[in-house]
């Protein structure tokens, strides 16, 4: 009764979303209904750390996170977005980009005659004692900010190539570059300020195998991201395998529009 109830208040204030505001993101969740056809009974995480929405965006709170390997109970989908229910009635929405279709082994293996008792499963630790993770969709990250990660990954996923992770620390270094370039007025690797995009890391404490640096002036965030895919090294630097985390800095810039600062790494 209560996994029933958590899931009609949940269709419930989908439902007002989809009636209310007439903001571009409200018209853009009517063009995603509510399905429960063609989708998987359990899916499976792929994230390190997945938050859990009460709605199909990361402009809704977050009610949960999930974690690598988690299995959980879909319930409909919202578009990308896939509908979820939790061991502990929590009802949410997460991105259907981490997470796959999970199918249990259909064996059934014959009991042994004198099983050894398992011990107890110890409970999960409290929500508040676990860090967030630094995921897409934090509210520490930028809608533009998150944006550029989603365009990146996107064409990853076609190159066959791992998404990439927001590294929190990565990203206020990112973010004082972009504003270092602007307050200095020049538009170059080399900072005056902090010196090569390397020193910068490591003067922040940033540490890394395999490190790169992308640089772009434009107006908007699809305009960067196209000028920098056309450019061959910085398409390198977007398709690299053996980066895994990135830091995005977005600064006004009064000459270019926004200065846009992407540092990768590979730890």
């Amino acid at each position: 009764m209560k996994k029933a109830l958590s899931l009609i208040i949940v269709i419930a204030i989908l439902c007002t979303i989809f009636v209310g505001s007439v903001s571009p993101i409200a018209a853009a969740v009517t063009k995603t209904p509510f399905s429960r056809t063609n989708i998987p009974a359990q899916l499976k995480v792929t994230a390190e750390g997945l938050n859990v929405r009460s709605g199909p965006g990361t402009n809704f709170p977050k009610v949960a996170v999930i974690y690598r390997d988690q299995i959980v109970d879909c319930i409909g989908k919202l578009g990308t977005w896939y509908v979820i229910h939790l061991n502990n009635d929590v009802v949410g929405v997460a991105s259907g980009q981490y997470l796959k279709p999970y199918y249990p082994p259909s064996s059934n293996p014959t009991p042994a005659p004198n099983p050894t008792p398992q011990p107890t499963p110890q409970p999960n630790p409290p929500a508040q004692e676990t860090p967030t993770p630094s995921e897409p969709g934090d509210s520490k990250v930028s809608a533009e900010a998150q944006k550029m990660l989603d365009l990146i990954n996107a064409k990853r996923a076609k190159a066959g190539v791992k998404p990439l992770q927001f590294d929190m620390k990565l990203m206020e270094v990112a973010n004082l570059k972009a504003q270092d370039m602007v307050s200095k007025n020049y538009f170059s690797h080399t900072s005056p300020t902090y010196g090569s995009p390397f020193d910068m890391m490591k003067q922040f404490g940033i540490s890394y195998k395999t490190a790169g640096e992308n640089l772009a002036g434009n107006s908007s965030v699809e305009k960067a991201h196209t000028s920098l895919m056309n450019s061959e090294g910085h398409r390198k630097n977007i398709l690299n395998a053996n980066y895994n985390y990135i830091g995005i800095g977005i600064a006004e810039s009064s000459r270019y529009g926004k200065i846009y600062v992407q540092m990768f790494i590979g730890k």
